[in-house]
Formats: C-alpha cells, sequence, structure tokens
C-alpha cells in the first residue's frame, strides 16, 4: 500500500473522530446519548415488567418466542409499564386527532392547568419579592419571618392541598383560585430566598458609597439593590414556576377536578389507563420544560438589556 493510500484511509476516521467530538463537546451529543440509554432501559424495563401478562393472553404460550414477547409486551393496552412509543401514540391521539375543546384534548387539559400554574406563579413570585424587601430592610423581620418561611416548607403539599381546598371552598371560593393558592404556596419559597440573597448581595463599599452620597433608602434599592438581585430572581423563577405546575396539579388531585391534568391523572388511575396517565405525566413535563425555556429567554433578554453578561 502507497503512503498516500494510507492517509486516504487515515483521513475520513480522523473526520470522523473529530466530528464526534464536536458533536459531544456541545449539548447536544451528551443529551443524545442520555435519551438513547434512557430509551433502551425504558424499552427492557417494559418486556420485564409486561412479558408475564403477554404469555398469560398468548394462545400459545409455550410456542412463544423473544420476538412474539416484546411484540406482545409492547402492545399491551393497559401494560404495567407502558412502552416510549405507546405514549407517543397517545400524545398524538389526544392533542392532534381531537379538537382542543374535548374532554379527551391534552391541550385543554393542558390550558387548565397552565391557568393556575401563571396565577399561582404570579401571586408566588410577588410574596416571594415582598417578603425579601421585609427581611432585608429589617432586623427584625429577618428573625422572625425567615424562620417561618422555612419551616413553611416541611408540611408536606399533599396534606395542605385539600385542607386549603376545602377552607376555600366553604366560603365560596372554587375554581381556578385555591389551585393558584396552592401553587403559590409552593413557589414562594425559592423566590424569597433567593431575593434575599441576591439583595444582600452588594458590597459593604458600595453601600457605605451610596450613604457619602446621601442616597435614600429607596434610591440604593432601585439604583444597587435590585439590578444586583435580578441574577438572582431569574434562577429562582427557574425553580417556582417548575414548583408552580406541581403546585396546580396536586391542587387538582383532592377535588375531582373535571378538567386539568391531575383530572386527567385521575381518571387514568381509577379506570387502569396506564398509557393515559404516562401521557398526561410526560405533557406535564414538557409544560414545565417550555415554561423554564421562557424564563430563561426572558433572562437572557433582561440581562442582556442590563448590560449584564453571563
Amino acid at each position: 500500500m502507497t503512503t498516500e493510500a494510507a492517509l486516504s484511509l487515515v483521513r475520513p476516521a480522523k473526520a470522523r473522530t473529530g466530528a464526534a467530538r464536536r458533536l459531544m463537546a456541545g449539548s447536544i451529543g451528551p443529551v443524545a446519548v442520555v435519551l438513547l440509554v434512557l430509551l433502551t432501559v425504558w424499552y427492557a424495563a417494559a418486556v420485564w415488567l409486561d412479558a408475564p401478562f403477554a404469555r398469560q393472553t398468548a394462545p400459545d404460550p409455550a410456542g412463544l418466542g423473544l420476538r412474539e414477547l416484546v411484540t406482545l409486551s409492547w402492545s399491551q393496552e393497559r401494560p404495567v409499564l407502558p412502552a416510549p412509543h405507546q405514549i407517543v401514540g397517545e400524545l398524538w391521539r389526544t392533542v392532534a386527532d381531537v379538537p382542543v375543546t374535548s374532554k379527551r384534548s391534552l391541550v385543554h387539559h393542558g390550558w387548565v392547568t397552565l391557568s393556575s400554574t401563571l396565577l399561582g406563579f404570579a401571586l408566588g413570585t410577588l410574596v416571594g419579592i415582598l417578603l425579601a424587601v421585609l427581611i432585608v430592610h429589617g432586623r427584625a423581620l429577618r428573625k422572625s419571618l425567615l424562620p417561618w418561611i422555612i419551616a413553611s416548607q416541611t408540611i408536606p403539599i399533599l396534606a395542605i392541598a385539600p385542607i386549603v381546598i376545602v377552607v376555600l371552598g366553604s366560603i365560596g371560593l372554587k375554581g381556578l383560585l385555591p389551585k393558584a393558592l396552592i401553587s403559590a404556596y409552593l413557589c414562594f419559597f425559592p423566590i424569597a430566598i433567593g431575593m434575599v440573597k441576591g439583595l444582600s448581595s452588594p458590597e459593604p463599599m458600595q453601600l457605605d458609597l451610596l450613604r457619602t452620597y446621601n442616597a435614600s433608602l429607596w434610591q440604593t434599592f432601585w439604583k444597587l439593590r435590585w439590578p444586583a438581585s435580578v441574577p438572582f430572581l431569574f434562577a429562582s423563577l427557574k425553580v417556582a414556576v417548575a414548583i408552580s405546575l406541581v403546585g396546580a396539579i396536586v391542587g387538582e388531585l383532592p377535588t375531582g377536578a373535571q378538567a386539568g391534568l391531575g383530572a386527567r391523572l385521575l381518571a387514568g388511575s381509577y379506570y387502569g389507563q396506564t398509557v393515559q396517565i404516562w401521557a398526561a405525566l410526560l405533557a406535564a413535563s414538557l409544560l414545565a420544560a417550555a415554561l423554564v425555556a421562557l424564563t430563561g429567554l426572558a433572562e437572557r433578554l433582561t440581562l442582556g438589556a442590563m448590560g449584564i453578561r453571563r
């Protein structure tokens, strides 16, 4: 073999290696590898968990081959663990094949949950920021409020949700507001803690400089503390918006709601529709990911407008 021929074989191999390194150096390659591993494990687990029922219902269990066993395990109507393609098929049927006004539409259920999520997120953000401002500007409030804020998160939300629903329902408050309050209860905590850290982040020298300029409390807050807290605020908002969605779903569970992703989960559990349950869970995760992505976009735009590079 000549030198040129050997080099012609080496160059494509080096090119493939370089392309693979560039792919793995970014975010797409590692995510794709993790997703592939997850799908492989998921499909294997689906066969393992659903195979016993497949053998019971097969016409000839003794002559059942591996391929037939896998096919039957991945095509059951009510499997113990649905295969990923079954969940995707259910998502397609409940999103694209039915009108959005239908009670079977996940778009309809997702919108109901999203409404209470956004209202609870707005309330929780407002309460969290106000509490953080009070804590930072009042030493007595720091000692009195902060321990109670931390202690409030030690109570399981599943224990609080039915109480909130029943109490508010007894005074005529039903529908969106009770679920939004449960979302606000969950999401105000990371915002309050993050904003306390952010509002306290300016250096003592910076605060002394503003005192030298005879700046008022409001000027110190607006010109120094608030800009310094914005990165902390958005970091907290990313956590809070996802928790707010969880709170909205939890708020739908004890009410026997007829609409919402929580209602969809309940209906699936009542009738043993595991594919429906997993489809609702996947829809909730996609909705949470979209909310976090939108919050991240708002963060980049806001910090860019402020001249902060990250």
